[in-house]
C-alpha cells in the first residue's frame, strides 16, 4: 500500500485520540502506519528535500489541521489530546475528515486564509495536490527550479571557452575547500591536449594530500577505457585519489570500475557538476529566499 496523503490520515489520527488521553506524536505515527500498513521502506522515503521523511510529515500535517479547528490541543511538548469539539464530530460518525470539511470550522478558515471569491476550478486544483502538504510541495518545487536552473547552467558551460571551464574548476573546488589558495589552485591545475584540464591540487589547505584532477569538456561519453587511463595516471603521479570530471556521462562499465579499485576515484559527471555549481554559489546568484520555520520548542521549556 502507498503512503497516505495527510488528509486520509486526518479521521484515523482523530480516532486514535477518542480514549481522551495524552497521547505521544511518536505513538501517532506508529499506530498510524499500522492502519494504513505502511512498509519500512516506505517510511523511509524522504521529501525533496531529504530532511524529513514524507509518512511522518504527513502525519504532522495532519495533526496541524486537526489542531487549527479545535478537534485536537497539544497539553505539552510532542504531545496531543483530543478536546470536547473533536469528540463531538467523532460522535457524528464522519466518514472522512480533510480539508474542506474543516473548512465548517472559524479557527481553520483563519489558518488557511482561504480567499472569499476563491473559483470552483482553484479548488478542484487544490484538490489534485491534496496528497501532498504544504512543505511537500515547496520542497517538489524548489527541486524542479534546481533541475531546470541546472541544465541550463551545463548548457552555458558547454558553450563557453576551455580556458572558462578551467576557471571554472578551479573555482568550484576552491569553493568545496580544496586547492590551498587561488593561486595553489591556479598553478596546480593547467589544460591538457585533449580538451581537458590535469592537475594535482591539495586536499586541504596545508596540503596534507594531494588529490590528482581530470576535468574534460566533452559531449561523448566517457567509459572505463578512459577511467583505466586515469587510474593508471594516479599511480605515475604517485596519488591515491582522484577526482574525474566530465560535461558529459559515465557508462555503466565506468561507474561499476570504480568501485573495484583500491585508489579513492571520485566521478563527477554533468549533472553532478552544474548541482555543485549550484549548492556552491558558481556561476548563479540568490533571487528570493523562503524561510520555512517551526516553533522552538526548547525556547518554551522552563525546566
Amino acid at each position: 500500500m502507498s503512503i497516505p496523503d495527510y488528509q486520509s490520515i486526518m479521521l484515523p489520527f482523530l480516532k486514535y485520540s477518542a480514549d481522551k488521553k495524552e497521547h505521544p506524536v511518536k505513538d501517532a505515527e506508529e499506530h498510524l502506519a499500522g492502519i494504513f500498513h505502511v512498509s519500512d521502506e516506505e517510511r523511509k522515503k524522504l521529501l525533496a528535500s531529504g530532511r524529513q521523511y514524507v509518512f511522518d510529515n504527513r502525519v504532522g500535517w495532519a495533526r496541524t489541521y486537526l489542531k487549527k479547528a479545535g478537534l485536537i490541543e497539544s497539553p505539552r511538548r510532542a504531545f496531543f489530546k483530543i478536546t470536547s469539539l473533536g469528540l463531538d464530530i467523532l460522535s457524528k460518525k464522519p466518514e472522512r475528515i480533510d480539508a474542506r470539511y474543516l473548512r465548517q470550522f472559524p479557527s481553520f478558515v483563519e489558518f488557511q486564509t482561504i480567499e472569499r471569491d476563491r473559483t470552483e476550478g482553484d479548488l478542484a486544483e487544490s484538490e489534485n495536490d491534496r496528497a501532498r502538504t504544504p512543505q511537500e510541495l515547496i520542497d517538489e518545487n524548489h527541486f524542479k527550479i534546481k533541475k531546470d536552473l541546472a541544465q541550463d547552467l551545463l548548457s552555458l558551460v558547454k558553450q563557453n571557452s576551455p580556458r572558462f571551464f578551467e576557471r571554472l574548476v578551479v573555482e568550484l573546488l576552491l569553493s568545496m575547500g580544496y586547492g590551498g589558495s587561488r593561486d595553489d589552485a591556479g598553478q596546480a591545475i593547467g589544460q591538457s591536449h585533449d580538451g581537458g584540464i590535469d592537475g594535482i591540487i591539495k586536499e586541504d589547505k596545508l596540503g596534507l594530500d594531494v588529490v590528482y584532477l581530470q576535468a574534460k569538456r566533452w559531449e561523448n561519453v566517457v567509459g572505463s577505457k578512459e577511467i583505466r587511463n586515469f587510474v593508471g595516471s594516479l599511480v605515475g603521479q604517485k596519488a591515491s585519489k582522484g577526482v574525474f570530471i566530465t560535461t558529459s556521462e559515465f557508462t555503466k562499465d565506468a561507474v561499476e570500475y570504480v568501485k573495484t579499485i583500491v585508489h579513492k576515484v571520485v566521478l563527477i559527471d554533468g549533472e553532478m557538476l552544474a548541482q555543485l555549481m549550484i549548492d556552491n554559489n558558481i556561476g548563479v546568484s540568490k533571487i528570493i529566499t523562503y524561510g520555512v520555520k517551526k516553533i522552538d520548542s526548547d525556547y518554551f521549556d522552563e525546566e
